[in-house]
């Protein structure tokens, strides 16, 4: 039988955007809900090693750090629910939302959290070496590949920077592209050509990633010739695949204004959206930094942003019931 679940604050999102912003509306007294989506911890319950979240000198693993933090949000007060959003209201408060349950979630506040997930090309073998040399975040992963050869699959803004970025780590970095120009912007492309340290292979796409060993790891591509049909061999210790994110954000459209990417459009230096009383961190509205650290930071500012705002609105409340 369906329920009604009334809250001051609902989250939806378990990433850690939305698990620090519910660990801080717990700690304000808002009793948050969090409504944990499709994948449970986000992204980085199928990261293995996590070496840059601050506080741990040890490398770490993604699942654990996730199950960590909802376990602090839940000793402090906060809801967890498994379900999905399905329907939602916005034109007044509190806020009415439906999940696939059928459940009914009514809140004075709500926090976006829902992230991003990276595109993948889809192969087959690409799944099987995820997170074993196949990676879609330098800026998570690249660090382990230190004075290694790696590639970079793509050939947009955000696949010129992974590969600029992974010169930091490698000397040996090459960017593969199916076509034969790039789509980046001109003044990364030219800081991109000007690198020595940066081999750019025209006119290819990945037809297989290559492993061996055991337990099996990546060491190399099977690249086809976009042209000819050829196909070649490249030898590589780390695969990049850098062809844009996803935001999850397709149950507000019509709802939420957002930019041309389908990134929620947060109001500068905070994480208010254009409906008071809706908030949105990490991920979701964040297509440059993409980092758990970031995410979590925002999750921080999106529950004091929402209290704040409770705040405002009881004390008008209370001098309108006065007057």
């Amino acid at each position: 039988m369906a329920t009604t679940h009334h809250t001051r604050m609902l989250i939806i999102g378990s990433g850690p955007a939305g698990l620090s912003a519910a660990i801080y509306g717990a700690r304000a007294g808002m009793q948050p809900i969090v409504v944990q989506g499709l994948q449970p911890g986000g992204q980085l319950t199928i990261t293995t090693d996590v070496e840059n979240y601050p506080g741990f000198r040890d490398v770490i693993q993604g699942p654990w750090l996730m199950e960590e933090m909802q376990a602090q949000a839940e000793h402090v007060g906060t809801r967890m629910m498994w379900d999905i959003i399905s329907g939602l209201d916005l034109s007044s408060r509190p806020f009415r939302l439906t999940g696939d349950s059928g459940d009914v979630f009514e809140a004075e506040t709500l926090v976006i959290a829902t992230g991003a997930q990276a595109r993948w090309l889809g192969l087959d073998s690409e799944q099987a070496l995820q997170g074993k040399g196949v990676s879609a975040c330098a800026t998570c992963d690249g660090f382990f590949y230190r004075g290694k050869k790696v590639v970079v699959i793509g050939g947009g803004n955000t696949a010129v920077e992974e590969a600029l970025y992974l010169t930091n780590h490698s000397p040996d970095v090459t960017l593969i592209h199916r076509r034969d120009s790039l789509r980046a912007e001109r003044i990364l492309q030219e800081r991109l050509f000007a690198h020595p340290n940066i081999t750019v292979l025209w006119n290819k796409e990945v037809d297989r990633f290559v492993g061996s060993g055991t337990p099996e790891v990546l060491t190399g591509l099977d690249l086809r010739d976009t042209v000819t049909g050829d196909i070649s061999h490249i030898a590589t210790d780390g695969a990049f695949v850098a062809i844009g994110h996803k935001p999850a954000t397709e149950v507000f459209v019509g709802h939420l204004p957002m930019d041309d990417d389908g990134y929620l459009i947060v109001e500068k230096g905070s994480t208010k959206t254009a409906v008071p009383g809706v908030f949105a961190a990490g991920d979701v509205t964040d297509k440059i930094y993409r980092q758990a650290v970031t995410a979590a930071g925002m999750g921080c500012m999106a529950a004091l942003d929402a209290e704040k705002f409770l705040a405002e609105a009881d004390f008008a409340s209370k001098a309108s019931a006065a007057a």
